[in-house]
């Protein structure tokens, strides 16, 4: 009996990763007809056409869903393998790593990460990307090397999590807001109109979570998806809004993205400029 070829595993778990021979053929490298040949030798390995075309693209048979977590293990464990024993030295390293992170982080890390990146690591480039949403699929997939932000429940057992930070939410309100005057409670940050964050277009979140349970609501006005937006509309007119603050940001960048006054129900107290702010249960920050 003869041995399989091996280099099939990789084609096939691209393919099923990818969905596309054009796209899986870029990936790897190949010709699109080099990329079809292989996908027919695979198909003739394991009797089953993996790939079958729905609309305008293909879709995974079940057979080919049912291989692709072996298939990307084994991968894997063959690259882990293969690995030089070697130690890595960073002077020497060219690669491009892509970072997926939500709003705010490349200011406020962006540029002391790439300050060390060239002390430390002169051929590496960094590519920073949006992070629309909390799934981990990037990360499995390989589009991705390195994630930063709140790991949502979907992220998957595969992907390594380290905490970096907590957040900390401060509100926010324009200079001479009628909010800055006088004892900030619960109730009155959560009366007039808020500007709410959410990239999925969610029509609430934790901050109305917390006021539920102090019994009380507030009315959002408006949904962004992201917190520079948020700051615009509060700058320019009596609407309230919530912004994270990372508790490692303590520099000029974050105090020019948060000028204003900032206040959420918690331990509210005046800063040296007269503003009040107050910082409630903080979330954590990870990176993955």
């Amino acid at each position: 009996m003869s041995r399989p070829d091996l280099n099939l595993l990789v084609t096939l778990d691209v393919l099923i990763a990818e969905g596309s021979v054009a796209k899986a053929a870029r990936r790897l490298k190949l010709s699109p007809s080099a990329m079809s040949r292989a996908l027919a030798r695979l198909r003739e390995v394991t009797g089953d056409p993996l790939l079958v075309r729905a609309g305008r693209g293909l879709v995974p048979t079940p057979r080919a869903i049912e291989l692709g977590t072996d298939v990307g293990r084994l991968v894997k464990e063959a690259e882990a393998v293969l690995r030089p024993a070697e130690r890595l030295d960073l002077k020497r390293l060219t690669r491009s790593f892509t970072l997926r992170n939500s709003d705010g982080f490349v200011e406020n890390f962006g540029p002391s990460l790439l300050a060390r990146v060239a002390e430390e690591a002169p051929g590496v480039q960094l590519r920073f990307v949006p992070k629309p949403d909390k799934d981990s699929a990037p990360m499995r997939e390989g589009s991705v090397d390195l994630e930063t932000g709140v790991i949502g429940g979907s992220t998957g057992p595969e992907v390594r999590a380290q905490a970096l930070f907590r957040d900390r939410f401060v509100g926010v309100v324009r200079s001479g807001h009628p909010l800055c005057d006088g004892k900030i409670t619960a109730a009155r940050f959560a009366a007039g109109r808020h500007i709410l964050i959410s990239r999925r277009g969610l029509d609430r979140g934790p901050i109305d979570d917390a006021l539920e349970l102090a019994g009380l609501t507030r009315t959002i006005a408006t949904v962004v998806g992201g917190f520079a937006e948020a700051l615009a509309l509060a700058r320019g007119s009596d609407l309230k809004t919530i912004q994270a603050k990372p508790s490692a940001c303590t520099g000029p960048a974050f105090l020019a993205r948060s000028e204003g006054s900032g206040l959420l129900p918690g331990s509210a107290r005046q800063n040296r400029n007269g503003r009040t702010r107050a910082e409630p249960d903080s979330h954590p920050a990870s990176l993955r």
